[in-house]
């Protein structure tokens, strides 16, 4: 297998009235030998021409691609040794399934004894023995991206490249897949970057998280680390579902303790824009900022339902506007007098359209952002 490292990558494309497009924007990015590096991003924002870059199927307007320390960023894909596995499962459809998964093998004239027994190992590792000698037409969606995948682990590549893999598959058959591609992935130790627009696919399956906006890298990290230490306010609303609530307000000072206050620009009939104390646990910019605005953000799950009577109790008083009851959770939407979000509570809260609540969050919990810039605040 193989460490991947990026230098400054860059990639700018012609538009179509001439003017320069930039897919890829100085991209620095070290994937470790054997590594799970999950790339994820809205679409357009540059990961399929990432994997492009390091595949060779795309030159680098500049910077440098590095397999195993070796510049590779003029090779041919032919002496890359990456394995790429499409969106679409580009299989030959006039091949069989056996035939499909030893092309690659059979073109590079290996023996014909090795084949088969690589045949046999990856048959057996992606449950495909059983289809062989089916032709793609005669496959399940599930079979054919399968067989994809074993085209690409035959060969025994120094890293795979697996874009959008399984994004046109069914909700059951993505996640099944989807536990094939980790255990795939412990077995064999290999490196392997995965491009996806499913946050939470990236977060189940990445060993580290790269979120990209706009060709450009947001924050990299392992999933638990950027999902609860987003870096800018792009990744707090891309990753986690339902995304982050945010609040606009400025903050207050009142006998030493810092508190946010809600700004309203015009608050609803009946409604008053609500202020919560912040406590001891504040990131230490806050105290330079009183009086300046930011945007405080809170995770759906972190919130739970108080008293709406209790006016010396910690929270945020709301109207509920809508409750989705999905089984194992309640997701409930509220109104403040400036703000709509989203609380995410316990399936057995019962709760009704119009009723007032106090929503409590701990305030170790919360997120600030500078609302000019969207950097976190620490």
């Amino acid at each position: 297998m193989a460490s991947v490292v990026l230098e400054n990558l860059t990639k700018t494309f012609l538009g179509a009235r001439g003017e320069a497009v930039r897919a890829v924007s100085g991209v620095n990015l070290s994937v470790p030998d054997g590594e799970l590096l999950a790339v994820v991003g809205p679409t357009g924002c540059g990961k399929t021409t990432l994997l492009r870059l390091i595949a060779g199927l795309e030159s680098p307007t500049a910077g440098k691609v590095l397999l195993n320390d070796n510049d590779v960023t003029q090779a041919p894909p032919k002496h890359r040794d990456v394995a790429m596995v499409f969106q679409h499962h580009a299989l030959f459809p006039h091949l069989t399934a056996r035939e499909n998964i030893t092309f690659g093998l059979r073109l590079r004239k290996h023996a014909r004894e090795e084949i088969e027994q690589a045949l046999r190992e990856v048959a057996g590792m992606l449950d495909l023995e059983d289809c062989l000698d089916r032709r793609p037409a005669e496959l399940s969606g599930g079979q054919r991206q399968r067989v994809a995948l074993a085209r690409a682990v035959v060969r025994h590549p120094k890293a795979f490249l697996l874009d959008e893999a399984l994004s046109h598959l069914d909700a059951p058959l993505r996640a099944q897949l989807r536990a094939e591609i980790a255990r795939l992935h412990r077995r064999l130790g290999a490196t392997l970057i995965y491009v996806t627009h499913d946050q939470a696919e990236a977060m189940v399956l990445g060993t580290r998280l790269a979120v990209m906006r706009g060709g450009v890298l947001e924050q990299v990290g392992e999933p638990l680390a950027v999902y609860q230490r987003p870096a800018n306010l792009f990744v707090a609303g891309f990753i986690g579902s339902p995304p982050m609530n945010l609040f606009r307000g400025v903050i207050a000072q009142c006998a030493g303790t810092l508190s946010f206050r809600e700004q309203a620009v015009q608050c609803e009939p009946g409604k008053a824009a609500f202020e919560v104390s912040l406590g001891d646990n504040v990131p230490g910019e806050l105290a330079q900022r009183v009086g300046q605005p930011v945007l405080l953000g809170v995770r759906p799950e972190h919130f739970s339902p108080g008293r709406a009577t209790d006016l010396a109790e910690q929270g945020i008083p709301a109207t509920v506007e809508t409750v989705e009851q999905t089984g194992a959770d309640v997701f409930v939407h509220l109104a403040t007098a400036a703000h709509t979000f989203v609380a995410r509570l316990a399936a057995e809260t019962r709760v009704l359209t119009g009723q007032q609540l106090r929503l409590t969050f701990p305030a170790r919990r919360a997120h600030f952002f500078d609302p000019a810039t969207g950097a976190r605040l620490e």
